[in-house]
């Protein structure tokens, strides 16, 4: 039962982009197509997961048993840089459509300041090893489902009349905003 209440609650209620402002570059960035939203939402699952894990391993094996756990900061932005290389490295031999229309915001998952967000989380929240990954990878599915969403809206907003001082970035902004509002309704089920 815990679980469930975990996954709910990082997927709908604590939404790391819709209700904790987590990772807001690449949902506003890569929100312009579907197909693309759906591309970076497996790789940030991706290096979500497998960051939150090898950073927990981390901190716990290795920073507090040698006494440096203020490093951890650091060392979690090592991890996932290393992290995100391999995915370009695999995407790129993979599938070059999906990493052509990644472009540059796949690098920018190594700054993604949701994938860090998460891994401090994991440890400030007492988390152990699998309460973390199960957190992670509900938090990449919150992230991908309010990617996905705001990119099927925006694909909508092309196809209707927005002023010209709307279109682009602020009509994204205004959406996002609302979408961050409906996603408050979820707030009383966990």
């Amino acid at each position: 039962m815990d679980f469930i209440l975990l996954i709910i609650s990082a997927i709908l209620v604590n939404n790391i982009v819709l209700a904790q402002f987590l990772g807001v570059c690449p949902f506003l960035g890569v929100s312009n197509k579907v197909s693309t939203a759906i591309g970076m939402s497996g790789a940030v699952t991706f290096v979500m997961v497998l960051a939150t894990m090898v950073t927990y391993l981390i901190y716990t094996y290795v920073l507090i048993p040698l006494g440096i756990g203020f490093m951890q900061t650091i060392a979690y932005i090592l991890v996932i840089a290393s992290l995100v290389q391999m995915v370009e490295i695999i995407l790129k031999k993979i599938s070059q459509p999906l990493y052509q229309a990644l472009g540059i915001f796949l690098p920018l998952i190594t700054t993604n300041c949701a994938v860090l967000g998460v891994a401090i989380l994991v440890i400030k929240k007492d988390y152990n090893l699998v309460e973390g990954i199960v957190y992670g990878a509900a938090t990449a599915i919150g992230f991908g489902l309010a990617l996905v969403i705001l990119a099927g809206i925006r694909e909508q907003l092309e196809l209707v009349d927005v002023p010209s001082g709307m279109k682009g970035a602020p009509i994204a902004l205004v959406t996002a905003g609302i979408l961050a509002l409906a996603f408050m309704g979820f707030a009383g089920l966990v």
